[in-house]
């Protein structure tokens, strides 16, 4: 019999995580695949991005409503836990694949080790500055097998008390897509989003959920004011709906006509990842600009907290949301030289080795019931 695999996606990010993955799964008789999307994929706000699920080629695709707009995250960590039960009560999985650190991925994680069903967590053992870093590791120790991306990470697995023969070590799945022949021209993404100017970089913020309103308001406003004050061209993407995107919302009022900015709620990945790859650089606190720009050598300006402790490197500076710091950092970054590029998440292949490891019996073999490993110390 096919073993049958589920796929939870809850944000345009994620899916462009999975997509090689699903793609191989796909294309494989031994397996049969399916998708739950939900989230941010659901929401008219964010540009409906489920509907890209279905432009990508994927038919098996259910769709669940999981939260209106302005819900907190326990609830909506609830609602999919209770979507995602009911759907599994009539369609039998053998392994749900859930990626990285948002609340669905939670859900999917704790409804498969409750059901006893398989779940497999991709990208674990990453650190970071705010709720995500939790409900990473959460995910982690509900999930009894794991798909790396570094060696790093895998350690940290191991420290984690997870067991090193249920870590496997691809590297980041969406390094295939980033590498592949398959992106659009830069005057191709230019004419699907009327970018009207050629020199550009890319701003992505996101609430620090651990933050206060007071300070996620400040924050913002300071952050906005330095994009304007520095007469540089911008292409903004929506924060994700985590707790305090208003602050952030409010601020971009002040952008939303301004002829040097082009706000966007998603762009499609494909067409994110060459807008990335030709930009100036990288500003803002998405974990794209520590994961994705320096495979591309694009230079990053990280601000804020909410990527504390992630991998530092030479083309990624750190300031705080202070406007002279912010400017000041904007303009070394155009005047120094750029860096190689950084292959820390791989090069590519990560779709191979997934798939080299679904065909092992062994993988199959995996008990329901976790033990924590115990490090030996000297």
């Amino acid at each position: 019999m096919k073993k049958r695999i589920l796929f939870l996606t809850g944000t345009r990010a994620d899916f462009g995580k999975l997509k090689s993955l699903i793609s191989s799964v796909e294309d494989a008789e031994r397996f049969e695949y399916g998708i739950f999307a939900t989230g941010m994929h659901m929401m008219s706000k964010y540009g409906l991005t489920v509907n890209e699920i279905g432009k990508s080629g994927f038919t098996n695709v259910f769709t669940y409503m999981n939260q209106s707009e302005g819900d907190a995250m326990e609830v909506v960590l609830a609602n999919t836990i209770t979507g995602l039960s009911r759907y599994l009560q009539e369609h039998h999985y053998d392994l749900i694949v859930v990626h990285g650190d948002r609340v669905e991925a939670l859900a999917g994680a704790t409804v498969g080790a409750l059901r006893n069903i398989l779940v497999a967590h991709v990208e674990g053992g990453e650190v970071s500055g705010t709720i995500d870093e939790l409900m990473r590791h959460a995910i982690t120790k509900m999930s009894h097998l794991h798909f790396v991306a570094s060696e790093t990470a895998r350690r940290r697995l191991i420290q984690l008390g997870e067991d090193e023969n249920n870590i496997f070590l691809i590297g980041s799945p969406d390094v295939d897509v980033m590498l592949s022949d398959a992106l659009p021209s830069l005057e191709q993404a230019r004419q699907r989003y009327e970018i009207p100017f050629q020199d550009y970089a890319i701003c992505m913020l996101h609430p620090v959920t651990t933050e206060d309103e007071v300070e996620r308001k400040q924050s913002a406003r300071r952050y906005v004011d330095a994009l304007i004050d520095s007469g540089r061209h911008y292409v903004v993407i929506y924060p994700n709906n985590d707790q305090g995107c208003e602050a952030i919302f409010e601020a971009y009022e002040k952008i939303a006509e301004h002829p040097r900015f082009r706000l966007f709620p998603s762009l499609r990945f494909e067409y994110f990842l060459t807008l990335l790859k030709h930009a100036d650089f990288i500003i803002g606190n998405s974990s794209a600009g520590i994961h994705e720009a320096p495979i591309y050598a694009v230079p990053t300006i990280n601000v804020g907290k909410r990527q504390h402790n992630r991998m530092v490197h030479e083309g990624i500076r750190n300031v705080g949301f202070d406007h002279q710091d912010i400017i000041a950092a904007i303009t070394e970054t155009l005047a120094a030289e750029r860096h190689a590029p950084l292959y820390h998440y791989g090069e590519g292949g990560s779709a191979g080795k997934f798939m080299d490891t679904l065909r092992d019996d062994a993988f199959w073999a995996t008990p329901n019931q976790k033990h924590f490993k115990d490090l030996v110390f000297p």
